[in-house]
């Protein structure tokens, strides 16, 4: 299911942004198409239907993950038999829709992670979410361009379709969460509800403000990582896909199974903990890298230690999430929770070119890695609330 949902997440956006380049499709209006993302950062304004709502056939969770994945398919489908250079306002509105489609599969299936795992399957269940979804976005991105010179762009389009059909058995397979809980019985409940519910909670703003600075520093560091090793460093284009975006993506598959293996003897506290330190400490390497100065090997181990340690803190990360949702409002609270994780990223980011000029590259790594030090002296004070955390008020 990891896989699943990240395979959508890039036939609308980036891998339909270079089908409109190859088309001669003018910049201003691949630029536009950048709003198409949109969905992804808004879902939670339409998940509570998700909770409120049961489908007629496999459940509330796996009926509208079957739902969504079948409008999934017919949507690729209409992608690949448009025309982006003819008619892109209407390609735009077809990538729109699969881009909602998307965002609402992601909801529905966060939702089913977190209810169908018990807490000492979340770490492990997070580690093996992430690298579904990792590889899907390999699939869909640098393996579709490669395809798209081979077959075309229809055809891609179409052999992307496939391969989310398949995953229909994946659904008809999984069993449905247990209904330990009532629905929301209106509309109203849907949307006041999760919020009633998390406000309620002690130290809910705290918590809150935990989940926006956990994965700040990783963020930060992460807005300029490209224009650092290309510009500030002198590295390829093809230095920086085959290695920071490669090894990357290999570092931080296996740093969140690590992780997610690791959490079940360390429990939830100690992950978050542990697995913080080292995410930030690890930023420190690009620090040297900067001081060192263009060397692949300083950029290999760079790169597979920095995102080692954000794999094994994404594991935690999520897992904290999950744990953090009641299963009556799981989809909106997951939802909510989430966005508000990338808000703080978001936030900050636009700064971060203001403060590498300011004070070169080694610096802004090191301000990068001190943004988690609040995050973890706040994770420290809710000791005892999230070693308190139990099954049943998951």
């Amino acid at each position: 299911m990891g896989f699943l949902s990240g395979l959508p997440r890039a036939l609308p956006v980036s891998t339909l942004q270079a089908w409109m380049a190859v088309e001669g499709v003018d910049l201003k209006t691949i630029g536009i198409f950048a709003i198409v993302a949109l969905p992804y950062t808004l879902k939670f304004l339409w998940s509570p239907l998700m909770d409120r709502f049961i489908p007629p056939l496999f459940g509330r969770r796996r009926g509208w993950i079957l739902i969504t994945q079948l409008s999934l398919v017919m949507g690729i489908v209409a992608i690949a038999f448009s025309a982006p250079a003819q008619s892109p306002l209407f390609v735009g509105l077809i990538a729109l829709i699969v881009a909602f489609l998307s965002a609402s599969q992601d909801i529905v299936i966060d939702a089913y992670r977190t209810d169908i795992l018990h807490a000492q399957e979340r770490g492990a269940g997070a580690a093996v979410a992430v690298m579904g979804y990792r590889i899907a976005l390999i699939v869909s991105g640098s393996v579709a361009l490669v395809l798209s010179d081979q077959i075309g762009w229809r055809n891609t389009y179409l052999a992307m379709a496939a391969i989310m059909g398949i995953g229909f058995f994946s659904t008809f397979c999984a069993p449905e969460p247990p209904q330990t809980v009532a629905p929301p019985r209106t509309i109203e409940e849907a949307v006041i509800g999760p919020l009633k519910d998390y406000f309620a909670r002690p130290s809910a703003v705290t918590f809150l403000l935990l989940i926006i600075l956990y994965k700040l520093a990783d963020a930060y560091a992460a807005s300029l990582m490209t224009a650092f090793l290309i510009k500030g460093m002198g590295f390829s284009a093809t230095d920086v896909g085959t290695i920071n975006k490669g090894l990357g993506l290999a570092s931080t598959i296996v740093g969140a199974l690590v992780g997610g293996s690791l959490m079940v003897k360390l429990g939830l506290f100690r992950s978050l903990l542990y697995f913080g330190i080292v995410q930030a400490f690890t930023i420190f390497t690009f620090s040297a890298l900067a001081v060192a100065g263009k060397s692949y090997g300083m950029l290999i181990f760079a790169v597979a230690f920095e995102n080692l340690g954000s794999g094994m803190g994404t594991a935690a990360f999520l897992a904290l999430l999950m744990t953090m949702c009641n299963h009556r409002f799981s989809a909106t609270q997951y939802a909510l929770l989430s966005s508000l994780a990338a808000l703080g990223g978001i936030a900050i980011a636009p700064t971060s070119g203001f403060v590498a000029e300011a004070v070169g590259w080694p610096v802004f790594f090191l301000i990068s890695a001190a943004i988690a030090v609040p995050g973890l002296v706040l994770l420290w004070k809710l000791r005892p609330l999230i070693e308190s955390l139990k099954e049943s008020e998951a």
